[in-house]
């Protein structure tokens, strides 16, 4: 047990943190493994892997994972904001490399391989977007002669261009989301909302008309029987299926004909095996998360605070929620991953710096630190 008395930086981070939000990620990352149990083996024994190749793996990014999260929930709030810097300059250039050097799949050009490794670098964007857009939000507050609209929109627009390139539009779209709202917090204007309305949907009809899979995607949504949707009938079945308490592990049968049982469709997987209830369980985890990051960020006083932990939770919160409506047809298809839960390195390494800036930021803070943070960052740019 750590006393309050000790004055280590490990005994000052585990004092000032949210204990409670880090024991909710926590279960989500047991959660995650129990899942994985569940769902991969089938998806490896397609592929001739070994039976819990994936297992494996998903238990090995955890560790990296992990120590990202708790390391950078110790950074202070300008190291995190030069951290930020540097990972979004590094990931937007390797977004760019994977239109030219990346390998197709699906149709879309999103992973890069570095030395050996299969890395999809637009994971990386989205928190460091966020905290520098929020930096400029706090910044235009303090100062009103600092042109942080501007350079806000010109970082949006450095994020999406080469996201609709790949094309990535459920990315896009997230990022875009959580932009509007971090405006909207910064006192965005009315015209400004029907701007931007207006900008998405000439994007979306553009992306309709031009791109065969997004179109095909839509089309499906609103007319079943316009093409295939075997994947979201058997996702939605296995919810039929497993009722309220489930049929029990190692029972279903989604994750026998899913292709993607262990990633996109791992939460129709826990519902078939474990029930309804579990899932609501997991949906309690997620909404505990997000809103607590809220609550904590309006006690907030630091501005630059308040709005990159709202941007995070709304970041966390909207990705958890697009992954389990497609799961129950209640949007459009769309690859992404449950937090902390679907397979992938990338996801889970990107959501785990995401998290540790929140629980970073979220921290507890004496006023006087606060305002010594404020002057200090009075005179200086990061």
């Amino acid at each position: 047990m750590v006393s309050r008395a000790e004055r280590t930086p490990f005994a000052d981070w585990w004092w000032t943190v949210d204990r409670l939000m880090l024991a909710a990620v926590a279960a989500l990352m047991l959660a995650g493994i129990i899942f994985s149990l569940a769902a991969s083996p089938p998806v490896a024994g397609r592929l001739g892997l070994d039976a819990f190749y994936f297992v494996n793996r998903h238990i090995l990014y955890l560790i990296p994972a992990t120590a990202v999260m708790l390391g950078v929930s110790m950074l202070a709030p300008r190291t995190i904001r030069r951290v930020a810097l540097i990972v979004f300059v590094v990931s937007v250039a390797m977004t760019v490399a994977t239109l030219f050097f990346g390998a197709e799949v699906k149709g879309a050009r999103r992973w890069i391989i570095l030395a050996g490794v299969n890395i999809q670098p637009s994971e990386f964007v989205k928190p460091s977007f966020v905290i520098l857009v929020s930096w400029l939000f706090a910044e235009s507050l303090r100062k009103s002669d600092v042109p942080a609209n501007t350079l806000a929109f010109v970082l949006l627009a450095t994020v999406i261009v080469p996201l609709v390139m790949q094309p990535d539009f459920g990315q896009t779209l997230l990022a875009t989301l959580v932009f509007c709202a971090l405006f909207f917090m910064a006192g965005m204007r009315f015209v400004w909302v029907l701007a931007l309305a207006g900008i998405g949907g000439v994007g979306g009809f553009v992306a309709y008309e031009t791109i065969p899979h997004v179109a095909r995607r839509i089309n499906r949504f609103l007319d079943p029987s316009s093409g295939d949707t075997f994947q979201v009938d058997a996702a939605v079945e296995s919810f039929v299926r497993g009722g309220w308490f489930g049929r029990g592990p190692g029972e279903g049968t989604v994750k026998r004909i899913l292709p993607d049982s262990h990633a996109d469709f791992v939460f129709a997987v826990a519902a078939e095996e474990f029930g309804i209830v579990v899932c609501l369980m997991v949906v309690a985890l997620f909404a505990f998360i997000v809103l607590r990051a809220l609550l904590r960020a309006q006690r907030s006083d630091d501005p630059f605070a308040r709005f990159a932990v709202t941007g995070l939770a709304i970041l966390f919160g909207t990705q958890a929620a697009i992954n389990m409506a497609v799961n129950l047809a209640l949007i459009p298809a769309k690859g992404m991953t449950l937090p902390f839960i679907s397979y992938g390195g990338s996801s889970m390494i990107s959501l785990a710096y995401g998290m540790g800036m929140l629980l970073a930021l979220s921290r507890e803070q004496p006023r006087a630190e606060l305002l010594s943070s404020d002057l200090a960052l009075a005179g200086r740019p990061l």
